[in-house]
């Protein structure tokens, strides 16, 4: 194996006369011995870190969905009707992340969920997965470009719109184009600022509710107490698809695992740490919005006023102008990290496509850096392209129609990722293998796997009864297919897939090599050769010995 694959710090294989492969170097870095990958090599180089990952995984969802979305949310679903948004998809996307953890640690592969699908559930449900969350991370580099000039706007309308779009959008190329490491330094130091900030914004907005900002006006609940729904339960269902969009990209840890030192360390810790991002950033979050803004203020993104944040215009309400400007700084900060993840996601994902024959074999190439070009620019090209559609719509109703589409994209792929680890269970207790050889078990298997994955049906069904009959006026057959055409989408790439790839309808489980695409750690393979007898056995026990 070539070192370049996984980084100079990790060990190559060497075959044993007996066929058995013996590892042959220790990672300088962590101390660990690694064996080969059986089939999860690529040109990509494993060389972030538990640091990277973590901060990834507490950053990476933070965007627009979260500091501009929630004003559209608190418009259509009151101050109740958001929170509790944010509760339910939060239960969501933590039990997906359990599902993430456990599969990113046994398989850390390119396009993560999307070739677990391929494994274990279908080929075909894996191209239509894969293709539509291809196009789902441009339409997100596309938002981000146009809620980007949202942002601006507070500060400026002087400069055209398409000049705005073309700055942020060489930003997030030049973000992409570095090494690995670069991106992961990027992302680390604007997930610290995003992280750090929270903790302002939910002192401060608890302050100015008590009425301790210069205004002097005390807000508590009222908004609660005087329309906690402003739509009814309508009103609390048209939340929805803006709080999974807020929460989409906490799966991009599955992806960020395959060029990881070590998965086994950095997944669960990034796994762990899901519930301080979902209730710092989204539930506290959210509820700072609630008892701040009403959800009457025009000036809401969404409304008819100036568009902005609902932390904004806490902050400049409470008479704040300091504040308030500083949280549109870090919004703006938000909005640029997402895109750049949208990127580095977009094009790892095409990379597992070419790794199971779905897209053009050239995907799979990274130079030496481990950049996919191949992947990446047709990634940047779309995205970017797809952004300029803000220049002749508003960013609210540009941000409206791309959000319907990527949430539905999302809850398929959260789906896809419970069910595949469900079917991954089952196949590993078919094959009779043991809980214990799991390098990362999660405790909340099979109870988190079956409810993600059961919610994820029950809201794609919800989002066709808001297609059918939408919030505040009548269904038309392009309001209609603007919400909702992912899942027609879905359907023709899956029904294509099918009759071209022919096959089984679902993957036999109990043929599924399980240690293909696997990557094993050094005391699985101890563990392994210690149960051998006579001379191999004392042999392999030995090399354990040396080894650990």
């Amino acid at each position: 194996m070539d070192p370049k694959l996984t980084g100079n710090d990790y060990v190559q294989e060497t075959k044993a006369s007996d066929g058995e492969v013996e590892p042959s170097k220790r990672n300088s870095i962590t101390g660990d011995v690694f064996v080969h990958d059986n089939g999860a090599d690529t040109d990509l180089r494993r060389i972030l870190s538990t640091r990277h990952l973590t901060m990834i995984a507490l950053g990476s969802s933070i965007g627009m969905g979260l500091w501009l979305g929630s004003g559209t949310s608190l418009i259509k679903g009151g101050p109740a009707g958001i929170f509790l948004g944010y509760c339910l998809s939060g239960a969501m996307i933590w039990a997906v992340a359990h599902s993430i953890g456990e599969m990113a640690v046994m398989y850390p592969l390119p396009s993560a969920f999307v070739q677990w699908t391929g494994k274990f559930v279908d080929p075909s449900a894996a191209f239509a997965l894969g293709w539509a969350y291809y196009f789902s991370f441009a339409i997100t580099i596309a938002n981000e470009l146009a809620a980007a000039n949202t942002i601006i706007s507070f500060w400026t309308d002087k400069v055209p719109v398409a000049a705005w779009i073309t700055i942020w959008w060489a930003v997030l190329i030049l973000v992409n184009v570095g090494a690995v490491t670069i991106f992961g330094e990027v992302e680390v130091v604007c997930s610290a600022i995003k992280f750090s900030w929270i903790f302002v914004v939910i002192i401060s907005l608890i302050v100015v509710s008590a009425g301790g900002g210069p205004n002097h006006e005390s807000v508590g609940f009222r908004y609660w107490n005087d329309t906690p729904f402003t739509n009814g339960f309508k009103g609390f269902l048209s939340v929805m698809p803006t709080c999974i969009f807020a929460m989409a990209g906490s799966e991009n840890a599955g992806l960020v695992a395959a060029e990881t030192l070590n998965p086994r360390k950095s997944v669960p810790r990034a796994v762990g740490s899901i519930w301080l991002r979902l209730a710092l950033f989204y539930l506290l979050g959210s509820l700072m919005v609630t008892i701040n803004v009403s959800p009457f203020d025009e000036d809401l993104f969404g409304g008819v006023g100036t568009n902005a944040s609902p932390f904004v215009v806490a902050y400049r309400n409470a008479g704040i102008p300091a504040l308030a400007h500083m949280m549109n700084a870090i919004i703006l900060l938000s909005v640029i990290s997402c895109g750049s993840i949208s990127i580095y996601a977009g094009a790892r994902t095409a990379m597992g496509l070419a790794y199971l024959g779905m897209a053009p074999k050239q995907f799979k190439k990274a130079d030496k850096l481990g950049r996919p070009w191949w992947a990446l620019i047709p990634i940047v090209v779309i995205g970017g392209g797809l952004g300029y559609l803000n220049v002749n719509n508003s960013g609210a109703k540009v941000f409206g129609w791309l959000s319907n589409l990527t949430s539905l994209f999302t809850l398929a792929g959260w789906g896809m990722i419970c069910l595949s680890h469900i079917r991954f269970r089952y196949a590993w207790k078919l094959q009779g293998r043991e809980v214990s050889e799991l390098p990362w078990k999660s405790w909340t298997y099979p109870y988190a796997a079956w409810f993600g994955f059961i919610m994820c049906v029950v809201l794609i069904i919800v989002q066709f009864y808001l297609a059918v009959w939408p919030l505040g006026g009548t269904a038309t057959a392009e309001s209609f297919f603007a919400n909702y055409i992912s899942i027609p989408v879905l359907l023709v790439l899956w029904g294509g897939a099918k009759v071209y790839y022919r096959g089984r309808r679902w993957v036999d489980l109990s043929t599924v090599d399980l240690d293909y695409g696997r990557r094993f750690y050094h005391d699985e393979l101890d563990k392994e050769k210690g149960q051998k007898k006579g001379v191999k056995g004392v042999a392999y026990k030995t090399l354990g010995a040396i080894f650990n």
